[in-house]
């Protein structure tokens, strides 16, 4: 084995000098062996291993990617020998002779892990799955406390590793949708356990690593970037019951810059009018004074642009009806199911007249959680359409106790974006990305709004010039009001861009009309695109659509592949593994 060469203790150094050296060289080394003969001129005794971090992660929509990624530049800094993979891309009993391994992953679905962790979880919650004694390790969560599911993905690794015997050297973090600082907290915390009693290199430089993060643009959530929209029009008919719109948004390219199936995240404003109603329900005075994140400024701005005054979560609710004594809406947020019914159609003004509470100005600012901003999927190529991004939205719109409830964000992009500025900042989304190889074929299934990224893939192709066929599936209520962006699509299939479309009207006829069933009726067909190592996206609804979707093609995998159910899961697997069978839900 190769030595790495190191500064002995009685060289001519201060300790910060040594440390600073022999950090130096351990990171020197790690890219490539030393010939021991070396050893002798430095001191003649070899330097301690480079610590080795392994950041594992579940990431659907890439937030826990990125921050994986920040992960691996704060640990490089601190002279850690970072690698970070999907939670996928390792198998339980690679861990066994990892000595740190940080996992960060969100939740998915009803509390199901993430694409990229779904066969690691399966592994590692197996009977055989090897005992980890010697495995240090933390778990960051993501979720939202909306979902009775919250963080329960991170809590499931939480508790298998530490039944595996893996030693747990932070406690587990559950972040809300506000997670920017629970997760710097945690990191430091975590990366400062991880040292396991080893005395850090002051000053060291960072350790050679697998991964490097990537360059980051300089904009991000605390620091989005200004600009305005410049086009918002009607992709449906009047005679639609939804409201799809389009929107063209400035985005220079010098100042940021996005992929194909990367997602926009958009800073809403609340409604002037619902703040004023919330105020008055509260009874408190919008021009007091508030601090909310460090800046002082007056309630009804806080409740404008920085503050939810929306979304009844359970903590929220049990909060408000212990202020106010209520003791049925208590029991109402103990009870799971009486909750989700209780809480549909009402906004917290709601909840708060009912508990009759009472409220200071900075009570009602506390109480509130941050406003969030909303990702939506990006609709367009950077090379067609250079300097701007577009976004595919349907406008929420609904009556629920007796009056007319709006999406925050969703109305605010169709009414009131265009008159001032707009905060937006990208979420890189490398796995959900059209094939590296241009000469294989794609198969999209994006019904309603689900096609937004794949008009982005189709320009993509199409600035590519890519020899691959490719094959969308899109459908929605009626083909004559809901069919977006009709003439696009339909000019892709005439150039020959789109080898195959096809469209599901679901209102069109008597009996219901879906994507999945064109997919089964197509099913040889299909089989033999994916034998040819097509690509299989999804996008769209993660509750009933994608589930319907993918049991439709294990059924297609099955009957035409000549496999049973277990064959057909370990194709799609295999296909998972390839990166070949992605989703982009919600």
């Amino acid at each position: 084995m190769s030595l790495v060469p190191f500064i002995p203790e009685n060289a001519p150094f201060s300790p910060e000098q040594r440390g600073w050296l022999n950090g130096y060289l351990a990171g020197l080394f790690s890219r490539e062996g030393v010939d021991p003969s070396a050893m002798g001129e430095l001191g003649g005794a070899a330097a301690p291993a480079v610590r080795r971090l392994m950041i594992l992660y579940g990431s659907q929509t890439g937030t826990a990617e990125g921050l994986a990624m920040e992960s691996a530049e704060k640990a490089q800094s601190l002279g850690y020998q970072t690698e970070v993979k999907e939670l996928n891309d390792v198998e339980p009993a690679a861990l066994c002779g990892e000595k740190r391994v940080l996992v960060i992953t969100s939740t998915y679905g009803d509390g199901e892990m993430p694409d990229n962790a779904q066969e690691f979880w399966e592994q590692l919650s197996a009977d055989e799955a090897p005992a980890l004694p010697d495995t240090h390790y933390s778990v960051l969560a993501l979720g939202d406390t909306n979902y009775e599911t919250f963080c329960s993905a991170g809590k499931d690794l939480d508790e298998r590793l530490a039944g595996l015997g893996a030693n747990c050297v932070q406690p587990r973090v559950d972040c809300d949708v506000d997670y920017e600082e629970p997760f710097e907290a945690w990191l430091d915390q975590a990366l400062q356990a991880l040292q396991l009693g080893e005395e850090k290199e002051a000053g060291a430089p960072a350790a050679e690593s697998a991964v490097t993060a990537p360059k980051k643009s300089g904009y991000s959530k605390k620091n989005p970037f200004v600009t305005s929209v410049l086009e918002n029009r009607l992709l449906t008919t009047e005679a639609s019951g939804k409201e799809v719109r389009h929107y063209s948004i400035r985005l220079p390219a010098e100042e940021l810059t996005y992929e194909a199936g990367d997602a926009l995240n958009v800073f809403a404003e609340n409604d002037p009018a619902e703040v004023e109603a919330f105020l008055v329900i509260c009874d408190v005075d919008g021009s007091a004074e508030v601090t909310v994140g460090g800046r002082t400024l007056p309630l009804s701005q806080a409740l404008c642009s920085e503050l939810d005054i929306r979304t009844p979560t359970k903590p929220l609710v049990t909060a408000i009806a212990e202020k106010g004594n209520a003791e049925a809406l208590l029991e109402l947020a103990n009870d799971s199911s009486a909750f989700t019914d209780y809480v549909w159609g009402r906004e917290l003004r709601d909840v708060i007249a009912e508990a009759g509470a009472t409220w200071t100005p900075q009570e009602l600012a506390d109480l509130l959680k941050p406003l969030q901003p909303r990702a939506y999927s990006i609709s367009s190529s950077p090379g067609m359409h250079p300097d701007e991004v577009h976004l595919c939205v349907a406008s929420v719109r609904y009556e629920a106790q007796n009056r007319a409830q709006k999406g925050v964000c969703s109305t605010f992009l169709a009414d009131r974006a265009g008159e001032g500025p707009l905060r937006v900042f990208v979420s890189p989304n490398k796995a959900f990305a059209v094939p590296e190889n241009t000469d294989l074929p794609m198969i999209m299934v994006g019904p309603g709004t689900g096609i937004a990224p794949f008009r982005a893939f189709l320009e993509e192709r199409k600035v590519q010039a890519a020899a691959g066929k490719n094959w969308l599936f899109f459908g929605d209520r009626n083909e004559a009001s809901d069919f977006l962006y009709r003439d696009e699509i339909l000019a892709y299939r005439e150039e020959g861009m789109l080898s195959e479309l096809d469209l599901a009207w679901s209102r069109d006829q008597e009996e219901k009309l879906y994507v999945q069933h064109l997919m089964v009726r197509k099913g040889a067909e299909l089989f033999t695109w994916l034998e040819e190592g097509a690509y299989f996206f999804v996008c769209g609804d993660a509750h009933r659509m994608a589930k319907d979707v993918e049991q439709a093609l294990l059924d297609i995998i099955s009957e035409q592949g000549g496999l049973d159910s277990d064959g057909a899961q370990v194709y799609l697997s295999n296909m998972k593994k390839e990166k070949r069978y992605v989703r982009d839900v919600y």
